[in-house]
């Protein structure tokens, strides 16, 4: 597999910041495929011979996934895992689990390592990940230390600023947004008579009071109107809803059953096996919405939710960014046959976005982004926060570190008549797309081995990648089916495959290649090479494609 332009620009601007500064923390949302980048500079600091990493984490699952996808980026490297069921160090990369680590005996057999690397790295000021960063740098004063985290959790920032003293780059929600790596948040930000009170709830040391929150919250005056308002904008969409207490979200959930609309409540004094069931319902259709409170904030993925209810603030944007993003996540046909989501809405009936500014502005209004994926310097132009004085990527409207806010000039666009900038992901990708019959409605790319392309039909937009049968990536806007298809060949393809710029590419095409295409495309003396395999591709194929794409269309309508 090969890494999007993006994820490249943030491994070479990680690895130049752990060779400055010997730590660097990187900060990719979800979406931004962070797994592999931290792979991917694990596998590049591992390319000296005697050199070996450890890979934390704080959930089996999250070490399972990072071992399975380090893999298929550094095939070649040996892994081992290191939890309370497995125990060994023989890896050149060591996945291990922070709480079976931590311990002392475990610490003390601990060898020498080069490079240790933090998965959801806002978790370093917990004592068991410090235990180990100390022990790491006892054994080897030179040891590299690399976090990676969706969200900095600035309510602690100092805890943070003790281990890392810069931040090597930053994904923006925006970049994957406009990119089509996620869907677009749609947000209604409704007074419901409490805005002028919340304003005047206290502030504690990591969030609001949020007892003073339901006790604004939590009438039935109000819970009805977020029902009546959630009816009138997303009553057809699987929906979360963020509360302030146990109390309000009970609350808040009975109303919703009072109204006929099937709920459940997820709270954390609700036993696990509970849990799992309320989420199984609510991901199999006996629910349609899920209530909770500060559960569901990190970590919940269930793609085809498509609405996000705010009923409490966040000091932090970071927490508004956690809870908007289990809604941001695109859809896998193969996973949820006929489900189609082109967007997320987002209801606020709080300050959150007030306060912090609708996400939807973390897009640059002209289009350019930091990133400008042109191949020059990689070095991210870098500020120093006034607030902790950490080093941060110039582009940072916030310190990833401490949450210091710096100072931003006024937007002059109306946000009412706001169109979200799409990224060039054509000129962007690591593939040369070819648009087939000069109509801007079919679209391919091919390498070596694996093909993909996206097609419109009958007003919506079809990803399809090779195999036996071809499979069907996405369904839905155009840039989320570019996304797709796009991330189709990176993952089945090698950098030799992806040639993009090779000079055989745009030469005429061979008497071979002539011979298979039909009669009107041999009359294009202006074809190349490639733009002909891309074609052939399609013909071998359009049988098929045709009828992955006719059978989408044919789920979309059973669904509905």
């Amino acid at each position: 597999m090969i890494l999007r332009p993006r994820q490249k620009k943030m491994v070479e601007r990680s690895l130049g910041a752990l060779h400055q500064h010997d730590n660097t923390l990187a900060v990719a949302p979800t979406g931004s495929g962070k797994t592999v980048m931290l792979s991917s500079v694990t596998g590049k600091i591992l390319e000296e011979p005697d050199a070996k990493a450890c890979i934390l984490a704080h959930r089996d699952e999250l070490t399972a996934q990072n071992r399975e996808k380090f893999g298929r980026v550094n095939p070649s490297i040996l892994t081992s895992v290191f939890n309370a069921k497995e125990k060994s160090w023989d890896g050149r990369a060591t996945f291990a689990m922070v709480q079976t680590l931590s311990r002392e005996a475990n610490l003390k057999r601990m060898p020498r390592f080069d490079l240790l690397v933090i998965d959801e790295a806002h978790h370093v000021a917990a004592d068991s990940y410090r235990r180990v960063i100390d022990r790491v740098r006892d054994n080897n004063p030179d040891a590299k230390v690399y976090g990676v985290t969706a969200t900095p959790q600035r309510g602690d920032g100092l805890a943070l600023r003790e281990v890392f003293d810069n931040v090597a780059d930053q994904i923006t929600l925006g970049e994957l947004i406009g990119a089509g790596h996620l869907v677009k948040p749609r947000t209604f930000v409704i007074d419901v008579g409490a805005q002028e009170q919340l304003n005047n709830v206290h502030r504690r040391a990591a969030d609001f009071d949020m007892d003073e929150v339901a006790a604004v919250m939590n009438r039935r005056p109000i819970n009805e109107a977020v029902v009546h308002h959630w009816r009138k904008h997303a009553e057809d969409r699987k929906t979360i809803v963020f509360c302030s207490t146990i109390a309000h979200a009970a609350a808040v959930c009975d109303t919703f059953l009072d109204f006929g609309i099937n709920a459940v409540l997820i709270h954390g004094e609700l036993p696990a096996a509970d849990r799992r069931e309320c989420l199984a319902a609510y991901e199999r259709g006996d629910a349609q919405v899920v209530v909770n409170v500060a559960v569901l904030t990190e970590g919940y993925d269930y793609t085809p939710t498509a609405c996000i209810v705010l009923l409490r603030p966040s000091s932090y944007k970071s927490t508004l960014i956690q809870m908007v993003g289990r809604g941001l996540r695109t859809v896998d046909p193969n996973e949820h046959p006929g489900v189609v989501k082109s967007d997320c809405i987002v209801l606020d009936f709080g300050t959150a976005t007030l306060m912090h500014g609708s996400l939807e502005q973390d897009v640059d209004l002209g289009g350019k982004l930091e990133d400008d994926a042109d191949g020059s310097d990689s070095a991210a132009p870098v500020k120093f926060c006034p607030e902790c004085d950490a080093e941060v990527p110039i582009a940072c409207r916030e310190c990833p570190l401490c949450g210091f806010a710096f100072e931003r000039k006024p937007d002059t666009a109306n946000l009412v008549d706001f169109v979200m900038t799409e990224i060039d992901l054509l000129g962007r990708s690591n593939f040369r797309w070819v648009d087939l019959f000069g109509a801007d409605d079919a679209l391919m790319a091919a390498g070596f081995s694996a093909w993909a392309g996206v097609f419109f039909l009958k007003g919506r937009w079809y990803a399809v990648g090779s195999g036996k049968p071809p499979r069907l990536l996405a369904v839905g806007e155009r840039m989320v089916c570019l996304a797709a298809a796009d991330d189709w060949l990176n993952d089945h393809e090698t950098a030799d495959g992806a040639h993009k710029s090779r000079g055989w590419l745009n030469q005429p095409p061979t008497p071979r290649q002539l011979g298979f295409l039909p009669s009107e495309c041999r009359a294009d003396f202006g074809m190349t090479r490639y733009e002909a395999s891309c074609r052939l591709s399609f013909e071998f194929n359009k049988h098929s494609i045709r009828a992955v794409v006719i059978a989408a269309g044919y789920r979309e309508m059973a669904a509905a």
